[in-house]
């Protein structure tokens, strides 16, 4: 019987055959313990002298790392693996012979594993990671679905920029100047007035010459948007959806966590409602911590963030910031003129924003008013913008998730180029 690791446990005390690769093996006198992978999981396959015979035994003890093969054996089960199980090995047929892997079981520097990025990704380790991306990217899908919304595909390539130009890439479309995208938004506030709710998942693009460990060049983002809803419910459907993506993982990726030696306790609490501070507030918890720096109207940098998410179990909540320092396209507060409809989302233990939203200005006169403050051309490039205000227009709002940072978070691990498979670095663009 043909199968994968992650389905011996159907197998118990049968005969199956696994395509895999050795991970890394050691050999103790007449038994050999090979570390096979095949994708789906990591399982050990035990190989006794005086059960296959001397020719199986010394093949087994003579693969290399990275050699590829038919592994054949009895699943057997076995308390001690992280599977579970363990494979009594009976027969090897080697497919291709792997020579002199460069990643050994030993240390090499992050350039060096960066370089080999498209080998690197074999590793238990960066294998648990992508597992955990793989599963919240499903958990995503299921929660929207489940909720309603209709999966929408905005462009790439894009005539205007939702937060200025400074930051992106620049391209000729033809004769006419494009860019690549750096946010679905603008497009799906037009598919909500069209599907009601949506969610758009794909690459977006920033220009930012930033080296931190929370920032790529390339990433993923998740952007829901949504008609009749205002701001209240917006955090509502934010806090919900953290939630699911978290205690999806929790639930479906218990080995991957324990690989990683993530601490599932914090993971735990991760429930809604999520406690919220004001950006008034959070400038006052920050003179009080000692941030002399920072003033009204300033934006947060990491040590901010950092500081406001320790006193705080669950991901919070900053909400109203000064109009000044945000994108043109948000609500003002009906009570003050200096601040919007808006929140970000910081996740705890350090890891920073992993969504910000806000409630969309649907007065077509103020966009009109917000669009020419901001140098922006009402005429042609936000032209259809400005129309979905036009024709029948309502309250809407929205936000984007970035989906590295949430895996960093989540999994545990300190720096988001390990949570995406080939990240695009300031200085990177290899592999």
């Amino acid at each position: 019987m043909k199968t994968t690791i992650n389905q011996v446990h159907k197998y118990v005390d049968q005969t199956v055959t696994l395509g895999a690769w050795l991970a890394n093996k050691r050999s103790s006198g007449k038994i050999a313990f090979l570390q096979l992978r095949d994708g789906s999981g990591f399982i050990q396959g035990v190989v006794v002298k005086e059960e296959v015979g001397e020719e199986v035994f010394q093949l087994a003890k003579g693969l290399t790392q990275e050699t590829s093969m038919y592994v054949t054996g009895v699943v057997r089960k076995d308390e001690r693996s992280p599977l579970g199980y363990e494979l009594n090995v009976t027969g090897i047929k080697v497919l291709h012979e792997s020579v002199d892997f460069p990643i050994t079981p030993k240390e090499h520097g992050t350039e060096f594993l960066m370089d080999n990025r498209h080998l690197w990704l074999r590793s238990r380790r960066q294998h648990a990671v992508m597992k955990i991306r793989n599963e919240i990217i499903r958990a995503t899908y299921e929660f929207f679905n489940e909720n309603g919304f209709a999966k929408v595909d905005p462009p790439i390539l894009t005539g205007s920029a939702p937060e200025g130009t400074s930051e992106l890439f620049a391209t000729k479309y033809f004769d006419e100047d494009a860019y690549l995208s750096q946010s679905g938004q603008l497009y799906m506030e037009a598919a909500a007035m069209a599907l009601g709710k949506v969610f758009s998942f794909g690459p977006t693009f920033r220009a930012e010459k930033s080296k931190t460990r929370r920032h790529l060049i390339e990433f993923w983002m998740i952007e829901p948007e949504m008609a009749f809803v205002e701001f209240e419910e917006n955090l509502e459907v934010q806090e919900q959806y953290v939630s699911y993506i978290v205690q999806s993982v929790l639930k479906n990726c218990q080995l991957e966590l324990k690989t990683l030696g993530r601490d599932i306790s914090k993971l735990e609490k991760i429930t809604a409602p999520f406690p919220r501070i004001s950006y008034d507030d959070a400038i006052k918890f920050l003179h009080e911590k000692g941030f002399e720096d920072i003033q009204w109207g300033d934006d947060f940098g990491a040590p901010h963030e950092t500081a406001i998410a320790e006193s705080f179990e669950k991901p919070v909540f900053i909400t109203h910031y000064p109009v000044g320092i945000k994108p043109f396209y948000m609500q003002p507060h009906p009570e003050r003129d200096d601040v919007v409809l808006c929140a970000d989302l910081i996740a705890p233990e350090g890891y920073g924003e992993i969504i910000g939203g806000s409630e969309r200005i649907h007065d077509m006169k103020l966009l009109e008013e917000k669009l020419k403050e901001h140098g922006l051309d009402a005429t042609h490039a936000y032209k259809w913008y400005l129309e979905l205000r036009q024709y029948g227009s309502v309250p809407h709002s929205g936000f984007g998730l970035g989906l590295e940072r949430t895996v960093a978070w989540i999994s545990g691990v300190e720096h988001v180029r390990e949570t995406i498979p080939f990240p695009r670095l300031l200085n990177r663009l290899y592999p």
